[in-house]
């Protein structure tokens, strides 16, 4: 989990990015979004370097004077003062910084969808990949492979989603096999949808079903959701008919399992007492 200075100092950084591309098209701010996680990729292969942007014994300002020399030309000037903003605040380890970087990367990615009117259809995309992905096996244990060249897995992305995605769908899905804040493949997948909806200013809950729901039962259920939680609620339905029967639904830490299954391993479980 990120330490609070480090979050202080993404949100700066955050918010340098907004003001400096309030005005900019989509298309500027992906062309921006692939330069902050050109830089992400930097310094996940330089250790060194992470520190250096890190240290504490060295001033903000020489910090952020680091990454001028370094970048300087290289980005845009939108980027390069985002990333001079987030290296002048505090971290408590180095790899705090890379992980606000690839942060500040999908949020510039998920801006620029915003723009574009596609947040909808990307939080969509993201969520049934993830469930291609854990329905296949071969194919998970293929794309959470970490040992595994990023390039080669990179290419087996944008083939599975060429054509059927948004760009800055398959953008994000190859943020997820860099291990998006530390976490393994899927994980990523999941987080990515959860920071897309958050974007649209939605809770995402995750439904599972023996048979697949009506629309009105969609809509109802989202409705319930939505008062339960104050805020607008995104379904993410999967049909499982292992479950037999009923539903469970996860909110955040929250769930409620009220699925046939259960209470079936519930009596096994009381019978075998």
């Amino acid at each position: 989990m990120a330490s609070t200075v480090s979050q202080q100092a993404t949100a700066e950084a955050s918010a340098k990015f907004a003001a400096g591309t309030a005005t900019a098209t989509a298309a500027q701010v992906a062309s921006a979004a692939d330069e902050i996680l050109s830089v992400a990729g930097l310094l996940r292969a330089q250790p060194r370097l992470r520190r250096a942007l890190t240290d504490p014994s060295r001033s903000g300002d020489d910090r952020a004077g680091l990454v001028r020399s370094l970048l300087s030309g290289k980005v845009a000037e939108v980027v390069l003062d985002t990333l001079a903003t987030l290296v002048s605040g505090r971290f408590s380890r180095p790899t705090e910084l890379l992980d606000s970087v690839e942060r500040l990367g999908a949020d510039a990615v998920l801006d620029s969808a915003q723009k574009d009117g596609k947040l909808a259809d990307i939080e969509d995309e993201l969520f049934r990949f993830g469930q291609i992905v854990s329905g296949n096996p071969q194919l998970a244990v293929t794309l959470s492979d970490a040992g595994a060249p990023t390039g080669l897995r990179v290419k087996l992305v944008e083939d599975l989603l060429k054509g059927k995605a948004q760009p800055a769908t398959v953008r994000l899905a190859e943020i997820a096999l860099e291990g998006f804040g530390g976490r393994g493949f899927e994980s990523s997948l999941t987080r990515l949808v959860e920071l897309t909806a958050a974007k649209r200013d939605r809770e995402v809950a995750y439904v599972t079903v023996a048979k697949p729901l009506s629309d009105a039962d969609e809509q109802a259920m989202a409705a319930k959701l939505s008062d339960i939680y104050g805020r607008s609620v995104s379904l993410k339905v999967d049909v499982d008919p292992e479950i037999i029967g009923g539903v469970s639904v996860r909110v955040g830490s929250d769930l409620y399992d009220g699925t046939i299954l259960r209470r079936l391993n519930a009596a096994k479980q009381a019978f075998a007492k």
